[in-house]
């Protein structure tokens, strides 16, 4: 026998979910989208000199935006913004000009030099570099015997819900970005590195950005460069962007059973392996793995010879993978504090 949930029992429970709903979003101040401002400048121009002490300021479960203003300069230290600590939205002036980076290696999950845990944060203008691969660095270390060689340096790390990159960078050589898991917006970024160089579970859109596919000094290691690592869920969905660099590369290899990278209205200038995906690991698992490529063009885009377990998604299942539809069914990206 079924039993019938209360009428006011239903409406009980529909209050407490848009209660909750409406507790995760981050306010302004009044008029102002921000509730204060807070500078960085290693100068000592502002109210820090450095953006972690900076974000360690800002009180736990803090639910109005707070602006971060990184004034130009190589900011030299490791950065994690708490899970308890969202609406963060760090500015630079530019991401040419306003630099955070540190060469941690040691273990993948713990080399970040920026880690953000928390929902709600926004980042613009700043670039976000692991410089331990850098070549001259890697050279010295080979030299003095103090490395293997080429180890997992992670630039950023992203873990939140319902965090966005507007024209960040984000440097590195193996594992760049970790973009670990939730729903993220990255728009007109720049990206570089040679192996597995953006990889994770996040549910994410990069719109416009630009893939930079280099190893630089090491090509020789690098014989094949690898664009993503992708472990479902939902899927990395790349749109008007561009590829490009000076190592011939995969679009991806399959760090999951499930994994799913969408290539859509892409310029492929950069020289892609004929085969185009790898399926690495999971042999025999291709017909669970969603890559696929959908009005691309340049150099790199001949799918003549792309593996045969490519998708071929209609337009219905295309929808499916539009910003609206994807990642922002609740209209989160439309309410950012956005200049």
């Amino acid at each position: 026998m079924q039993h019938k949930v209360p009428f006011l029992l239903m409406l009980l429970t529909l209050s407490m979910r848009i209660s909750i709903a409406n507790a995760d979003e981050c306010t302004g101040n009044g008029g102002s989208k921000f509730a204060y401002p807070i500078v960085v400048d290693k100068s000592g121009g502002g109210n820090f000199t450095s953006v972690q002490s900076a974000i360690d300021s800002i009180p736990q479960e803090n639910h109005q935006w707070v602006k971060v203003q990184i004034n130009p300069g190589v900011y030299m230290e490791k950065v994690t913004i708490p899970k308890q600590k969202p609406c963060i939205f760090p500015e630079g002036q530019d991401r040419s000009v306003t630099t955070i980076t540190f060469d941690a290696h040691n273990r993948t999950d713990e080399s970040a030099t920026f880690t953000s845990m928390a929902d709600n944060i926004v980042a613009k203008g700043i670039t976000f570099k692991n410089s331990y691969n850098h070549p001259l660095l890697l050279k010295h270390a080979l030299s003095e015997r103090k490395v293997l060689g080429v180890l997992q340096a992670v630039a950023a790390r992203i873990l939140g819900d319902k965090s966005a990159f507007f024209e960040c960078g984000f440097l590195g050589l193996q594992d760049t970005l970790w973009d670990a898991s939730g729903r993220h917006y990255f728009a007109k970024c720049h990206i570089e590195g040679a192996a597995d160089f953006i990889f994770g579970s996040g549910q994410s859109i990069y719109q416009a950005c630009e893939i930079n596919v280099t190893a630089g000094a090491l090509s020789s290691q690098y014989p094949y460069g690898y664009i993503t690592a992708q472990d479902d869920p939902s899927g990395f969905v790349f749109k008007e962007g561009t590829l490009f660099g000076n190592v011939r590369s995969y679009l991806g290899r399959a760090y999951g059973p499930y994994s799913r990278v969408i290539f859509q209205e892409t310029t492929m200038n950069a020289d892609v392996v004929p085969q185009g995906w790898d399926a690495w690991k999971f042999p025999g698992k291709e017909e669970n793995i969603t890559y696929a490529e959908v009005n691309c063009k340049g150099p790199g885009s001949d799918t003549s010879n792309r593996v045969t377990w490519e998708k071929k998604l209609t337009p219905s299942q295309l929808q499916q993978f539009s910003l609206s539809y994807f990642i922002d069914q609740d209209g989160w990206i439309s309410n950012l504090p956005m200049e």
